[in-house]
């Protein structure tokens, strides 16, 4: 693996490209409230890098739905390899049709240069349901179809020899969330999805995210991420999995 590639993958990273999963204060009021979250980790001496990362989430929900938007960025530059950048940006609309039902729609965009990514676009959307739904505990399972667009920095070798740029399919979408309020001050949120190739039988993506989020005053929270990324088939030379271990400071605008 290249040492940048290294410096993403490893735990003691301080920044990612999902950073600030910490959950934006919800009420179902109509009103536009947002997060954000910087991260930054500096070195000099026998070895010189340089992570940020910074990242916004906001939200607008009533009783009946809720809008999400996101956008994040990842810049790491070390004296061995060029500098990389990750960025990524998103949309999920949320809808209940009956009390425990709902219906979601979402957008997702990606440049991720360690995993060759130029570009990646999603679109998706199907049903969920809320399993439990308190102040203190929320629990959704969701199921729908999506559709996934390409382009790599580098063509790729396929398995038969041949080269391609892009690449394109249709997947299933599954998912569970779940949100935790331990107290005033501490939430902790969770999320897996599974999202298997419809195009080639037994490829498939799964991500699953954890974060848990202390406040130190109204505004500003501390808060600690792990995230994973596999992909069945990620082209040559790169790692099925990433995980990534990130702290930031958050700042809350209600």
């Amino acid at each position: 693996m290249p040492p940048s590639r290294l410096l993403v993958a490893t735990a003691c990273l301080a920044a990612a490209p999902l950073a600030s999963w910490a959950q934006v204060t919800v009420k179902n009021d109509g009103e536009w409230r947002a997060l954000f979250t910087a991260g930054a980790s500096v070195a000099t001496g026998n070895s010189k890098s340089t992570t940020i990362n910074l990242s916004g989430e906001a939200v607008k929900a009533s009783t009946s739905d809720k809008l999400t938007l996101n956008a994040r960025g990842l810049y790491v530059d070390n004296d061995d390899t060029d500098a990389e950048k990750r960025l990524s940006a998103g949309a999920n609309y949320q809808r209940d049709l009956t009390p425990k039902v709902f219906g979601f729609g979402q957008f997702d965009a990606l440049r991720d240069e360690p995993a060759n990514l130029s570009s990646r676009a999603s679109v998706g959307g199907g049903l969920g349901y809320h399993v439990i739904r308190r102040d203190d505990l929320t629990f959704d399972l969701s199921a729908g179809v999506g559709y996934t667009r390409e382009k790599y920095l580098t063509p790729e070798v396929t398995d038969d020899g041949s080269t391609r740029d892009r690449y394109s399919n249709t997947e299933v979408l599954l998912a569970e969330e779940s949100t935790h309020k331990f107290s005033d001050t501490t939430t902790f949120r969770q999320k897996l999805t599974y999202l298997p190739d419809l195009r080639n039988s037994g490829q498939y993506r799964a991500t699953f995210d954890t974060a848990l989020s202390v406040a130190m005053t109204k505004r500003l929270s501390l808060t600690a991420t792990i995230s994973h990324r596999y992909d069945s088939d990620p082209g040559p030379g790169l790692k099925r999995g990433d995980t990534l271990f990130i702290t930031g400071v958050s700042f809350r605008i209600d």
